[in-house]
Protein backbone atom coordinates (compact mmCIF):
# COMPACT_ATOMS: atom_id res chain seq x y z
CA UNK A 1 0.00 0.00 0.00
CA UNK A 2 2.85 2.44 -0.38
CA UNK A 3 2.46 3.53 -4.00
CA UNK A 4 -0.39 5.80 -5.30
CA UNK A 5 -2.10 2.68 -6.69
CA UNK A 6 -2.72 0.91 -3.94
CA UNK A 7 -4.21 3.60 -2.32
CA UNK A 8 -6.15 4.36 -4.68
CA UNK A 9 -8.01 0.47 -4.81
CA UNK A 10 -7.91 0.48 -1.10
CA UNK A 11 -10.15 3.35 -1.08
CA UNK A 12 -12.38 1.11 -3.11
CA UNK A 13 -12.32 -2.26 -1.24
CA UNK A 14 -14.84 -2.96 1.43
CA UNK A 15 -12.32 -5.32 3.27
CA UNK A 16 -9.83 -2.60 3.68
CA UNK A 17 -9.33 0.71 5.56
CA UNK A 18 -6.97 3.29 5.20
CA UNK A 19 -5.14 5.23 7.81
CA UNK A 20 -5.63 9.22 8.22
CA UNK A 21 -2.43 10.17 6.66
CA UNK A 22 -3.17 7.32 3.82
CA UNK A 23 -6.35 8.91 3.59
CA UNK A 24 -5.16 12.92 2.94
CA UNK A 25 -2.54 11.84 0.25
CA UNK A 26 -5.21 10.49 -1.55
CA UNK A 27 -7.33 13.31 -1.21
CA UNK A 28 -4.47 15.79 -1.89
CA UNK A 29 -4.01 13.61 -5.24
CA UNK A 30 -7.40 14.05 -5.95
CA UNK A 31 -7.41 17.51 -5.10
CA UNK A 32 -4.43 18.42 -7.52
CA UNK A 33 -5.92 16.32 -10.42
CA UNK A 34 -8.76 18.19 -9.90
CA UNK A 35 -7.86 21.54 -9.85
CA UNK A 36 -4.82 20.97 -12.78
CA UNK A 37 -8.25 20.52 -14.96
CA UNK A 38 -10.36 23.33 -13.68
CA UNK A 39 -7.37 25.69 -14.12
CA UNK A 40 -7.52 24.51 -17.47
CA UNK A 41 -10.78 24.96 -18.43
CA UNK A 42 -11.54 28.05 -16.12
CA UNK A 43 -8.59 29.70 -14.78
CA UNK A 44 -6.63 29.89 -18.53
CA UNK A 45 -9.69 30.76 -20.21
CA UNK A 46 -10.98 33.01 -18.50
CA UNK A 47 -7.81 34.87 -18.30
CA UNK A 48 -7.27 34.63 -22.00
CA UNK A 49 -10.98 36.15 -22.68
CA UNK A 50 -10.28 39.00 -20.20
CA UNK A 51 -7.18 40.08 -22.11
CA UNK A 52 -9.55 40.98 -25.22
CA UNK A 53 -12.49 42.29 -22.43
CA UNK A 54 -9.50 44.65 -21.64
CA UNK A 55 -8.50 45.43 -25.14
CA UNK A 56 -12.25 46.64 -25.57
CA UNK A 57 -12.67 48.23 -23.03
CA UNK A 58 -9.85 50.73 -22.98
CA UNK A 59 -9.53 50.59 -26.87
CA UNK A 60 -10.53 54.01 -27.20
CA UNK A 61 -7.48 55.30 -25.38
CA UNK A 62 -5.65 54.17 -28.15
CA UNK A 63 -7.87 55.80 -30.77
CA UNK A 64 -7.28 58.92 -29.28
CA UNK A 65 -4.33 60.07 -30.95
CA UNK A 66 -4.54 57.27 -34.41
CA UNK A 67 -3.46 59.16 -36.86
CA UNK A 68 -4.14 62.59 -35.81
CA UNK A 69 -1.12 63.69 -37.72
CA UNK A 70 -3.07 63.52 -41.50
CA UNK A 71 -6.72 64.91 -40.20
CA UNK A 72 -8.35 61.74 -39.66
CA UNK A 73 -8.16 61.41 -35.61
CA UNK A 74 -11.37 60.23 -33.80
CA UNK A 75 -11.97 63.78 -32.19
CA UNK A 76 -11.59 65.00 -35.72
CA UNK A 77 -14.33 63.09 -37.57
CA UNK A 78 -16.55 63.16 -34.60
CA UNK A 79 -17.05 66.95 -34.85
CA UNK A 80 -14.02 68.11 -33.24
CA UNK A 81 -14.73 66.91 -29.52
CA UNK A 82 -13.03 68.85 -26.77
CA UNK A 83 -11.36 68.04 -23.91
CA UNK A 84 -14.50 67.70 -21.49
CA UNK A 85 -16.50 65.58 -24.50
CA UNK A 86 -13.52 63.44 -24.57
CA UNK A 87 -13.61 62.46 -21.05
CA UNK A 88 -17.28 62.52 -20.97
CA UNK A 89 -16.99 59.52 -23.71
CA UNK A 90 -14.28 58.19 -22.03
CA UNK A 91 -16.32 58.45 -18.39
CA UNK A 92 -19.99 57.09 -19.60
CA UNK A 93 -18.67 53.49 -19.92
CA UNK A 94 -18.58 52.98 -16.39
CA UNK A 95 -21.78 54.21 -15.01
CA UNK A 96 -23.66 51.40 -16.66
CA UNK A 97 -20.70 49.16 -15.90
CA UNK A 98 -20.30 50.10 -12.02
CA UNK A 99 -24.16 50.26 -11.54
CA UNK A 100 -25.11 46.97 -13.01
CA UNK A 101 -21.95 44.98 -11.67
CA UNK A 102 -23.60 43.42 -8.02
CA UNK A 103 -26.64 42.28 -9.91
CA UNK A 104 -24.95 41.47 -12.73
CA UNK A 105 -22.74 38.95 -10.36
CA UNK A 106 -25.75 37.36 -8.60
CA UNK A 107 -27.31 37.13 -12.34
CA UNK A 108 -24.35 34.29 -12.94
CA UNK A 109 -25.69 32.23 -10.26
CA UNK A 110 -29.16 32.45 -11.01
CA UNK A 111 -28.64 31.52 -15.02
CA UNK A 112 -25.73 29.40 -14.17
CA UNK A 113 -21.83 30.87 -15.19
CA UNK A 114 -22.03 28.97 -19.03
CA UNK A 115 -25.04 30.83 -19.67
CA UNK A 116 -24.13 34.12 -18.31
CA UNK A 117 -20.47 34.39 -19.52
CA UNK A 118 -21.71 33.58 -23.08
CA UNK A 119 -24.09 36.23 -23.05
CA UNK A 120 -21.94 38.98 -21.75
CA UNK A 121 -19.19 38.33 -24.29
CA UNK A 122 -21.24 38.23 -27.66
CA UNK A 123 -22.95 41.31 -26.75
CA UNK A 124 -19.68 43.28 -25.82
CA UNK A 125 -18.23 42.07 -28.95
CA UNK A 126 -21.40 43.42 -30.86
CA UNK A 127 -21.42 46.65 -29.21
CA UNK A 128 -17.95 46.84 -29.62
CA UNK A 129 -18.08 46.57 -33.37
CA UNK A 130 -21.13 49.59 -33.13
CA UNK A 131 -18.50 51.73 -32.00
CA UNK A 132 -17.04 52.03 -35.51
CA UNK A 133 -19.91 53.34 -36.70
CA UNK A 134 -20.25 56.18 -35.04
CA UNK A 135 -20.68 59.61 -36.75
CA UNK A 136 -20.81 62.44 -33.92
CA UNK A 137 -20.31 62.65 -30.18
CA UNK A 138 -23.64 61.69 -29.32
CA UNK A 139 -23.03 58.39 -30.96
CA UNK A 140 -20.36 57.74 -29.52
CA UNK A 141 -21.38 58.46 -26.42
CA UNK A 142 -24.70 56.39 -26.46
CA UNK A 143 -22.08 52.89 -27.77
CA UNK A 144 -19.94 53.27 -24.94
CA UNK A 145 -22.64 53.66 -22.65
CA UNK A 146 -24.40 50.02 -23.71
CA UNK A 147 -20.71 48.74 -23.89
CA UNK A 148 -20.43 49.27 -20.14
CA UNK A 149 -23.65 47.96 -19.89
CA UNK A 150 -22.55 44.51 -21.90
CA UNK A 151 -19.52 43.99 -19.91
CA UNK A 152 -20.87 44.43 -16.18
CA UNK A 153 -19.91 41.92 -14.32
CA UNK A 154 -17.47 39.73 -16.36
CA UNK A 155 -14.34 40.59 -13.60
CA UNK A 156 -16.31 40.49 -10.29
CA UNK A 157 -18.30 37.04 -11.94
CA UNK A 158 -15.09 35.35 -12.89
CA UNK A 159 -13.88 35.85 -8.97
CA UNK A 160 -17.63 35.01 -7.94
CA UNK A 161 -17.18 31.73 -9.61
CA UNK A 162 -13.98 30.65 -8.66
CA UNK A 163 -15.14 30.67 -5.40
CA UNK A 164 -17.10 27.70 -6.15
CA UNK A 165 -13.88 26.14 -7.60
CA UNK A 166 -11.22 27.06 -5.16
CA UNK A 167 -10.72 28.26 -1.09
CA UNK A 168 -9.62 31.94 -0.82
CA UNK A 169 -6.51 31.23 0.44
CA UNK A 170 -5.22 29.13 -2.87
CA UNK A 171 -6.61 31.95 -4.67
CA UNK A 172 -3.62 34.46 -4.62
CA UNK A 173 -1.47 33.40 -7.11
CA UNK A 174 -4.75 32.44 -9.82
CA UNK A 175 -6.08 36.21 -9.23
CA UNK A 176 -2.67 37.80 -9.97
CA UNK A 177 -2.13 35.90 -13.24
CA UNK A 178 -5.94 36.24 -14.05
CA UNK A 179 -5.81 39.96 -13.28
CA UNK A 180 -2.17 40.39 -15.12
CA UNK A 181 -3.50 39.55 -18.22
CA UNK A 182 -5.40 41.40 -18.34
CA UNK A 183 -3.82 44.34 -17.74
CA UNK A 184 -0.97 42.46 -20.20
CA UNK A 185 -3.82 43.55 -22.63
CA UNK A 186 -2.24 47.35 -22.41
CA UNK A 187 1.12 45.31 -24.52
CA UNK A 188 -1.20 44.01 -26.83
CA UNK A 189 -3.72 47.11 -27.59
CA UNK A 190 -0.71 49.27 -28.13
CA UNK A 191 1.13 46.71 -30.62
CA UNK A 192 -2.73 46.73 -32.53
CA UNK A 193 -3.27 50.20 -32.71
CA UNK A 194 0.42 50.50 -34.06
CA UNK A 195 -0.69 47.83 -37.15
CA UNK A 196 -4.11 49.14 -37.11
CA UNK A 197 -3.18 52.74 -38.14
CA UNK A 198 -1.75 51.87 -41.00
CA UNK A 199 -5.28 50.58 -42.35
CA UNK A 200 -6.20 54.35 -42.60
CA UNK A 201 -8.30 54.67 -45.24
CA UNK A 202 -8.62 50.83 -46.34
CA UNK A 203 -12.36 50.85 -47.35
CA UNK A 204 -12.69 54.13 -46.65
CA UNK A 205 -12.67 53.75 -43.45
CA UNK A 206 -10.65 55.70 -40.71
CA UNK A 207 -7.99 53.62 -38.88
CA UNK A 208 -9.82 54.16 -35.56
CA UNK A 209 -13.04 52.42 -36.98
CA UNK A 210 -10.73 49.79 -38.16
CA UNK A 211 -9.55 48.99 -34.29
CA UNK A 212 -13.34 48.57 -33.11
CA UNK A 213 -14.13 46.01 -35.62
CA UNK A 214 -10.97 43.78 -35.76
CA UNK A 215 -11.06 44.22 -32.04
CA UNK A 216 -14.89 43.25 -31.66
CA UNK A 217 -15.05 40.14 -33.76
CA UNK A 218 -12.87 37.77 -31.43
CA UNK A 219 -15.42 38.75 -28.24
CA UNK A 220 -18.33 37.12 -30.38
CA UNK A 221 -16.59 33.48 -31.34
CA UNK A 222 -15.15 33.40 -27.59
CA UNK A 223 -18.82 33.75 -26.50
CA UNK A 224 -20.20 30.58 -28.40
CA UNK A 225 -17.06 28.56 -27.27
CA UNK A 226 -17.79 29.28 -23.52
CA UNK A 227 -21.53 28.72 -23.86
CA UNK A 228 -20.50 24.91 -25.41
CA UNK A 229 -17.07 24.53 -22.88
CA UNK A 230 -17.63 26.19 -19.49
CA UNK A 231 -18.11 24.68 -16.77
CA UNK A 232 -20.55 25.70 -13.72
CA UNK A 233 -20.02 23.97 -10.62
CA UNK A 234 -17.64 21.03 -9.17
CA UNK A 235 -21.22 19.28 -8.41
CA UNK A 236 -22.23 19.13 -11.46
CA UNK A 237 -18.83 18.92 -13.92
CA UNK A 238 -18.99 15.61 -16.27
CA UNK A 239 -14.56 15.63 -16.56
CA UNK A 240 -13.90 15.61 -12.70
CA UNK A 241 -14.11 11.67 -10.93
CA UNK A 242 -16.36 11.54 -8.36
CA UNK A 243 -13.28 11.74 -6.12
CA UNK A 244 -11.91 14.79 -7.34
CA UNK A 245 -15.60 16.29 -6.77
CA UNK A 246 -15.52 15.30 -3.56
CA UNK A 247 -12.04 16.51 -2.78
CA UNK A 248 -12.56 19.92 -4.26
CA UNK A 249 -15.80 20.52 -2.52
CA UNK A 250 -14.56 19.33 0.93
CA UNK A 251 -11.73 21.38 0.94
CA UNK A 252 -14.02 24.64 0.02
CA UNK A 253 -14.97 26.40 3.40
CA UNK A 254 -18.11 26.04 4.51
CA UNK A 255 -18.84 29.90 4.62
CA UNK A 256 -18.14 30.37 0.46
CA UNK A 257 -20.44 29.96 -2.01
CA UNK A 258 -21.54 26.73 -2.61
CA UNK A 259 -24.01 25.45 -5.97
CA UNK A 260 -26.71 24.17 -3.52
CA UNK A 261 -27.19 27.40 -1.74
CA UNK A 262 -30.01 30.17 -2.39
CA UNK A 263 -28.86 33.16 -5.01
CA UNK A 264 -30.80 35.55 -2.60
CA UNK A 265 -30.22 35.35 1.42
CA UNK A 266 -32.30 38.42 3.51
CA UNK A 267 -29.84 37.93 6.71
CA UNK A 268 -26.97 37.57 4.55
CA UNK A 269 -27.49 41.08 3.16
CA UNK A 270 -28.53 42.60 6.40
CA UNK A 271 -24.98 41.08 7.93
CA UNK A 272 -23.47 42.83 4.74
CA UNK A 273 -24.21 46.48 6.66
CA UNK A 274 -22.96 45.44 9.85
CA UNK A 275 -19.41 44.45 8.58
CA UNK A 276 -17.22 47.46 9.29
CA UNK A 277 -14.88 45.64 7.36
CA UNK A 278 -16.88 46.00 4.30
CA UNK A 279 -16.97 50.08 4.14
CA UNK A 280 -13.03 50.01 5.00
CA UNK A 281 -12.21 47.85 1.83
CA UNK A 282 -15.14 50.18 -0.54
CA UNK A 283 -12.74 53.09 0.54
CA UNK A 284 -9.30 52.03 -0.10
CA UNK A 285 -11.23 50.40 -3.43
CA UNK A 286 -12.20 54.05 -4.67
CA UNK A 287 -9.13 55.62 -2.93
CA UNK A 288 -6.58 53.29 -4.90
CA UNK A 289 -8.74 53.11 -8.14
CA UNK A 290 -8.66 56.68 -8.38
CA UNK A 291 -5.55 57.78 -7.48
CA UNK A 292 -3.35 55.22 -8.71
CA UNK A 293 -4.95 53.97 -11.49
CA UNK A 294 -6.90 57.22 -12.88
CA UNK A 295 -3.55 57.43 -15.27
CA UNK A 296 -3.88 54.58 -16.81
CA UNK A 297 -6.92 55.94 -18.42
CA UNK A 298 -5.41 58.46 -20.38
CA UNK A 299 -1.86 56.87 -20.68
CA UNK A 300 -1.26 57.44 -24.59
CA UNK A 301 -1.81 60.81 -24.53
CA UNK A 302 0.18 61.33 -21.29
CA UNK A 303 3.30 59.61 -23.12
CA UNK A 304 2.15 61.45 -26.01
CA UNK A 305 2.72 64.93 -24.22
CA UNK A 306 5.93 63.97 -23.46
CA UNK A 307 7.55 64.45 -26.71
CA UNK A 308 9.10 61.25 -27.48
CA UNK A 309 7.18 60.65 -30.61
CA UNK A 310 4.83 60.53 -32.73
CA UNK A 311 1.45 59.18 -32.17
CA UNK A 312 2.14 56.03 -34.03
CA UNK A 313 5.01 55.15 -32.18
CA UNK A 314 3.32 56.15 -29.07
CA UNK A 315 1.18 53.63 -29.00
CA UNK A 316 4.47 50.94 -28.77
CA UNK A 317 5.93 53.39 -25.77
CA UNK A 318 2.94 52.01 -23.62
CA UNK A 319 3.95 48.11 -23.92
CA UNK A 320 6.72 48.67 -21.63
CA UNK A 321 3.97 49.99 -18.61
CA UNK A 322 1.97 46.98 -18.83
CA UNK A 323 4.81 44.25 -19.31
CA UNK A 324 6.73 45.59 -16.25
CA UNK A 325 3.03 45.62 -14.70
CA UNK A 326 2.64 41.68 -15.51
CA UNK A 327 6.00 40.86 -14.41
CA UNK A 328 5.61 42.12 -11.09
CA UNK A 329 2.37 41.20 -10.20
CA UNK A 330 2.73 37.90 -10.92
CA UNK A 331 6.19 37.47 -9.45
CA UNK A 332 4.58 39.05 -5.99
CA UNK A 333 1.87 36.79 -6.94
CA UNK A 334 4.10 33.94 -6.88
CA UNK A 335 6.05 34.75 -3.76
CA UNK A 336 2.30 35.70 -1.68
CA UNK A 337 1.30 32.21 -2.59
CA UNK A 338 4.42 30.47 -1.36
CA UNK A 339 3.97 32.22 1.86
CA UNK A 340 7.22 34.34 1.57
CA UNK A 341 6.08 37.45 1.65
CA UNK A 342 2.34 39.48 3.30
CA UNK A 343 0.13 40.66 1.00
CA UNK A 344 -0.40 43.31 3.14
CA UNK A 345 2.59 44.24 3.21
CA UNK A 346 3.26 43.94 -0.18
CA UNK A 347 0.23 46.30 -0.88
CA UNK A 348 1.59 49.06 0.99
CA UNK A 349 5.27 48.86 -0.54
CA UNK A 350 3.62 49.31 -3.45
CA UNK A 351 1.51 52.39 -2.80
CA UNK A 352 4.84 54.00 -1.24
CA UNK A 353 6.49 53.55 -4.95
CA UNK A 354 3.34 54.92 -6.51
CA UNK A 355 3.16 58.12 -4.07
CA UNK A 356 7.49 58.40 -5.04
CA UNK A 357 6.69 58.02 -8.69
CA UNK A 358 4.38 60.90 -8.56
CA UNK A 359 6.47 63.07 -6.18
CA UNK A 360 9.19 62.74 -8.94
CA UNK A 361 6.89 63.70 -11.97
CA UNK A 362 6.10 66.60 -10.25
CA UNK A 363 9.50 67.72 -9.80
CA UNK A 364 11.44 65.92 -12.83
CA UNK A 365 11.67 67.73 -16.10
CA UNK A 366 13.65 65.43 -18.15
CA UNK A 367 11.13 63.14 -20.75
CA UNK A 368 12.99 59.98 -20.79
CA UNK A 369 13.07 60.22 -16.95
CA UNK A 370 9.19 61.00 -16.39
CA UNK A 371 8.70 58.42 -18.76
CA UNK A 372 10.18 55.91 -16.47
CA UNK A 373 8.71 57.18 -13.30
CA UNK A 374 5.32 56.85 -15.53
CA UNK A 375 5.89 52.94 -16.37
CA UNK A 376 7.30 52.25 -12.95
CA UNK A 377 3.93 53.84 -11.20
CA UNK A 378 1.82 52.19 -13.47
CA UNK A 379 3.72 48.51 -12.76
CA UNK A 380 3.23 49.22 -8.94
CA UNK A 381 -0.30 50.26 -9.28
CA UNK A 382 -1.61 47.00 -11.31
CA UNK A 383 -0.70 44.71 -8.01
CA UNK A 384 -2.41 46.39 -5.32
CA UNK A 385 -5.92 45.34 -5.75
CA UNK A 386 -5.80 41.88 -7.39
CA UNK A 387 -3.07 41.06 -4.51
CA UNK A 388 -6.00 42.32 -2.07
CA UNK A 389 -8.70 39.92 -3.81
CA UNK A 390 -8.16 36.99 -1.81
CA UNK A 391 -8.45 38.97 1.40
CA UNK A 392 -11.55 40.22 0.05
CA UNK A 393 -13.11 37.14 -1.05
CA UNK A 394 -11.96 35.50 2.51
CA UNK A 395 -14.29 38.48 4.43
CA UNK A 396 -17.37 37.49 2.47
CA UNK A 397 -19.49 34.92 3.98
CA UNK A 398 -22.02 33.10 2.27
CA UNK A 399 -23.21 32.88 -1.17
CA UNK A 400 -25.26 35.92 -1.50
CA UNK A 401 -22.68 37.78 0.47
CA UNK A 402 -20.03 36.77 -1.36
CA UNK A 403 -22.06 37.47 -4.75
CA UNK A 404 -22.93 41.35 -4.13
CA UNK A 405 -20.06 42.58 -2.45
CA UNK A 406 -17.88 40.82 -5.01
CA UNK A 407 -20.01 42.81 -7.76
CA UNK A 408 -19.79 46.19 -4.83
CA UNK A 409 -16.27 46.23 -4.67
CA UNK A 410 -15.10 46.22 -8.24
CA UNK A 411 -18.09 48.21 -9.08
CA UNK A 412 -16.31 51.03 -6.34
CA UNK A 413 -12.82 50.58 -8.48
CA UNK A 414 -15.13 51.75 -11.93
CA UNK A 415 -14.87 55.26 -10.39
CA UNK A 416 -11.41 55.27 -11.57
CA UNK A 417 -12.99 55.69 -15.35
CA UNK A 418 -15.69 57.64 -14.05
CA UNK A 419 -13.24 60.28 -12.18
CA UNK A 420 -9.88 59.49 -13.87
CA UNK A 421 -10.46 61.24 -16.65
CA UNK A 422 -11.53 64.26 -15.10
CA UNK A 423 -8.76 64.53 -13.25
CA UNK A 424 -6.22 63.30 -16.25
CA UNK A 425 -7.99 65.78 -18.72
CA UNK A 426 -5.12 67.08 -21.61
CA UNK A 427 -5.87 70.82 -20.27
CA UNK A 428 -3.60 69.98 -16.75
CA UNK A 429 -1.16 68.67 -19.42
CA UNK A 430 1.49 68.12 -20.41
CA UNK A 431 3.15 68.74 -17.09
CA UNK A 432 0.19 67.36 -15.19
CA UNK A 433 0.79 68.68 -11.68
CA UNK A 434 -2.66 68.94 -10.44
CA UNK A 435 -3.39 65.49 -11.17
CA UNK A 436 -0.23 63.89 -10.36
CA UNK A 437 -1.14 66.05 -6.92
CA UNK A 438 -4.85 64.14 -6.64
CA UNK A 439 -3.11 60.51 -6.86
CA UNK A 440 -0.46 61.66 -4.05
CA UNK A 441 -3.12 62.36 -1.98
CA UNK A 442 -5.83 59.75 -2.84
CA UNK A 443 -3.01 56.82 -2.64
CA UNK A 444 -2.28 58.36 1.30
CA UNK A 445 -5.41 57.98 1.69
CA UNK A 446 -5.70 54.35 0.43
CA UNK A 447 -2.49 53.40 2.66
CA UNK A 448 -4.59 54.51 5.61
CA UNK A 449 -7.45 52.44 4.73
CA UNK A 450 -5.32 49.26 4.01
CA UNK A 451 -3.92 49.45 7.65
CA UNK A 452 -7.42 50.45 9.12
CA UNK A 453 -8.65 46.69 6.99
CA UNK A 454 -5.75 44.81 8.12
CA UNK A 455 -6.50 45.72 11.39
CA UNK A 456 -9.67 44.66 11.34
CA UNK A 457 -9.33 41.23 9.38
CA UNK A 458 -6.38 40.74 12.35
CA UNK A 459 -9.17 41.26 15.20
CA UNK A 460 -11.87 39.00 13.31
CA UNK A 461 -8.88 36.17 13.23
CA UNK A 462 -7.70 36.06 16.61
CA UNK A 463 -11.74 36.76 17.90
CA UNK A 464 -11.99 33.25 15.69
CA UNK A 465 -8.92 31.45 16.53
CA UNK A 466 -10.04 31.97 20.34
CA UNK A 467 -13.48 30.68 19.57
CA UNK A 468 -12.56 27.60 18.53
CA UNK A 469 -9.91 26.99 20.83
CA UNK A 470 -12.66 27.75 23.44
CA UNK A 471 -15.01 25.51 21.19
CA UNK A 472 -12.50 22.77 21.31
CA UNK A 473 -11.79 22.50 25.26
CA UNK A 474 -15.18 22.26 25.34
CA UNK A 475 -15.98 19.48 23.44
CA UNK A 476 -12.79 17.99 25.18
CA UNK A 477 -14.13 18.68 29.19
CA UNK A 478 -17.61 16.79 27.82
CA UNK A 479 -15.79 13.94 26.24
CA UNK A 480 -14.13 13.66 29.65
CA UNK A 481 -16.94 14.29 31.77
CA UNK A 482 -19.02 11.67 29.62
CA UNK A 483 -16.00 9.06 29.95
CA UNK A 484 -16.12 9.44 33.85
Amino acid sequence: MGTTKDLQVSTVSPTESLSENETASVNDTHLRAAYRKSDLRLLYWYSFVYLWMRIHASNITNTAIINIETGDGIKTQLGNLTSGQWAWCLAIFYYPYAAFEPASTLLLKRFSPRVWMSRIMITWGIVSMCQAATQNYSGLLATRFFLGLAEAGYYPGVLYHLTFWYPAKDTALRIAFFYACGQFSGTISGLLAFAISYMNGVGGLAGWRWVFILEGIPAVLMGIVTWFTLPNYPEDSAWLTEEEKRAVIDNRPKTQPSANAKTWSSSEVKEIFKDSRNYTYTFLWICHAIGGWGIAKVLPTVIYELGLSGSAVTQLLTMPCYTLGFIVLNGFGWLIHRGYVSSWLTVIGMEIVCVACYIALILVRGAVSRYMLVTIAIASSMGVLPILWPERIRAARGTTTAGLMIGFTNASAQLTGIVGPMIYQDKFGPRYTVSYSVSIALIAAAIVGVVVTWWLIWKRDQREAKEAENAELSSAQQSQNEKS
